[in-house]
């Protein structure tokens, strides 16, 4: 790591408080985006190692944290890698701090044995340098099914303690919403967007945690499901005892008994991947927003 006047160089951070709250500020004044909310949500992913330059008065300076992301690919397990909270005070860009931050963070990956590197940017020039490339995400629109069988449903509350402990519970025992491309667990992203999303609508169906909105008059959206067992998409909208004209899933419903037309995701937001080409999935897919990083 080259030498830096004035700055001190970190690495695996996250146990000390204030260093901590450097990372939340520096969020803060880039994104405005709280991360502290994710205290009182267990915290940050325990995978995550964290890369870093402060100033002399603790200030964080740049960073880029990576964490452990298990995917499955079309029906293989991935051992992947994300990376998030990728930042530069904007007084301090121009100097090589990120490259500095994210080149640790890739070596990390490689010493680690990760078989592939994700994340998710808005400016995706800046990372085709680092070997990384666009990956096209789709959303899945059609008609709802009808003839479902209801279970069981309550509404969670991602403010109560309770709650946040039911939803833990099945994001740790969860299945992969999709064969195509899902994560195999990501606890603290799901939590964290959750806080995030006012319009947000959870619900416990059977075992599985249902998140959903409805954006307009007979449009279903679902979000993600995390549970043992997957209902089909049929059952939660029985259970959840609404008729929609249409619905959106954002991720491929290949496990929900329901087949919808893939549509372009035309957001700024780009899934980018740094894999060899056998890893890189092969049929439309997306990441669901719950697990948005």
């Amino acid at each position: 790591m080259p030498e830096r006047r004035g700055l001190t160089f970190r690495s695996r951070y996250f146990d000390d408080p204030a260093a901590w709250r450097a990372l939340a500020g520096l969020l803060e004044a880039v994104f405005d985006i709280d991360v502290t909310v994710m205290d009182r949500l267990g915290g940050p992913d325990p995978s995550s190692v964290p890369f870093a330059w402060f100033d002399a008065a603790g200030a964080c300076i740049a960073n880029i944290t990576a964490f452990s992301l298990p995917l499955v690919v079309d029906g293989a397990v991935v051992q992947a890698a994300g990376l998030q909270s990728g930042a530069v005070r904007p007084d301090h860009r121009g100097q090589g701090l990120y490259r500095d931050v994210m080149e640790a963070a890739l070596r990390h990956c490689d010493d680690e044995g990760f078989e592939a590197v994700a994340l998710l940017t808005d400016t995706p020039d800046l990372y085709t340098r680092h070997g990384f490339r666009p990956v096209a995400q789709y959303r899945f629109s059609g008609p709802a099914p009808m003839g479902g069988e209801a279970a069981p449903t309550r509404r969670l509350d991602i403010g109560k303690a309770d709650d946040i402990a039911a939803v833990t519970r099945l994001l740790d025992e969860r299945q992969p919403v999709s064969a195509r491309f899902a994560p195999l667990r990501q606890r603290a992203m799901f939590l964290f967007n959750a806080s995030l999303m006012p319009d947000l609508r959870l619900d416990l169906v059977g075992e599985a945690a249902v998140a959903w909105r409805m954006e307009e008059e007979g449009l279903f959206e679902l979000l993600d499901i995390a549970g043992p067992d997957l209902p089909s998409l049929a059952d939660i909208l029985a259970s959840l005892r609404i008729a929609p004209s249409r619905v959106i899933v954002h991720f491929a419903p290949d496990r929900l008994g329901w087949t919808g037309e893939a549509v372009a995701d035309a957001g700024e937001m780009v899934l980018m991947l740094r894999a060899p080409d056998g890893l890189l999935p092969q049929h439309p897919f997306a990441l669901p927003p719950m697990a948005e990083f």
